[in-house]
């Protein structure tokens, strides 16, 4: 089996570790990591062994898959060049500053015939692959989000930094156009929105309620899903499932108890998952499993939900 050729441009916290994957697996020949710092990429390609390059239009043409996790604001530009030179894509999330810039690279991914993926890692999660989103219906949904302040992400509000992940998920889930959204939050540590609260009103009637924090003093990633005969509850961090449903027996006259059913996952290697997952799309000719559309969907929501705090 001939091994796909592969890139990574922007090698800084995340990128690098895109790197060490294309790097051990077995489809995939690494042969350049990019990065605008110098040293950085020399670093990371020193020790992959493979070209550390300050400028990525060398590659154009020359790899057929690439994944991209500079800063937001070159998304679209890095984007369009290997999409119009040949090359399938991974984009981390967000895909693009402006839903017309994720427009234009969707239309132009058809037009070449070629794949983009989003990097919505918590997607490739163990529990979250294991929930089975054909049998969940939600009627309310709640999820908190919080995590210590990291510097590398200040580029971007708390929305598309951390809830933008929880949003893409409920939107997979839920499958319902967004009717309403109420939002609130401030800054603490920096100039944008640090913490914010949003409750989503769907046209099916269900309603989410995410919570996101990068000012923190703990992390928490949790999500709860109620329906009617079930509740499920997600720890993304422990990965751990549970799911609560009515049992045959009653625990007070004519209210029926409540059964538990617990699932825990292995530590999986989500990262990896999502790069294999990348790979065999292409491979086989496959629909990407977090499409360009389901990152365009996910921006369309936090867009909205950051224009509201902005007001």
């Amino acid at each position: 089996m001939s091994k796909l050729k592969t890139a990574v441009i922007g090698v800084g916290y995340l990128g690098k570790f895109h790197a060490d994957k294309y790097a051990d697996l077995p489809n995939s020949e690494l042969i350049a990591v990019v990065d605008a710092d110098e040293a950085t990429a020399k670093a990371i390609g020193e020790k992959l062994g493979v070209a550390g390059l300050t400028d990525y239009s060398s590659l154009l043409g020359k790899v057929d898959a690439v994944s991209i996790a500079a800063p937001t604001t070159l998304h679209y530009q890095i984007a369009k060049d290997f999409l119009e030179n040949g090359s399938h894509v991974l984009i981390e999330k967000p895909i693009t500053v402006t839903l017309a810039e994720a427009d234009e690279l969707i239309a132009l991914a058809k037009t070449h015939n070629k794949i983009i993926q989003v990097g919505f890692l918590e997607r490739f999660n163990a529990a979250i692959l294991d929930l089975d989103t054909n049998n969940i219906a939600p009627t309310f949904i709640e999820s908190h989000r919080l995590a210590p302040f990291n510097p590398r992400a200040t580029d971007v509000n708390v929305i598309l930094d951390l809830m933008i992940h929880d949003i893409d998920i409920i939107l997979n889930i839920v499958r319902s156009d967004v009717k309403s959204i109420a939002a609130s939050g401030t800054p603490v540590l920096t100039k944008s929105t640090d913490i914010a609260n949003v409750r989503i009103e769907f046209e099916n009637g269900a309603v989410a309620n995410v919570t996101a924090s990068r000012a923190s003093m703990k992390t928490e990633r949790k999500m709860r899903l109620f329906q009617p005969d079930a509740c499920v509850t997600i720890d993304f961090q422990n990965r751990i499932m549970n799911v609560y449903g009515k049992g045959e027996k009653e625990m007070f006259p004519g209210i029926p108890e409540i059964v538990v059913q617990e699932s825990t996952y292995e530590n999986n290697d989500a990262l990896k998952a999502e790069i294999i997952a990348f790979l065999d799309s292409i491979e086989n000719n496959k629909p990407a499993l977090v499409s360009g559309e389901d990152g365009r969907r996910a921006l369309a929501t936090a867009i909205e939900i950051s224009n509201i705090l902005s007001e």
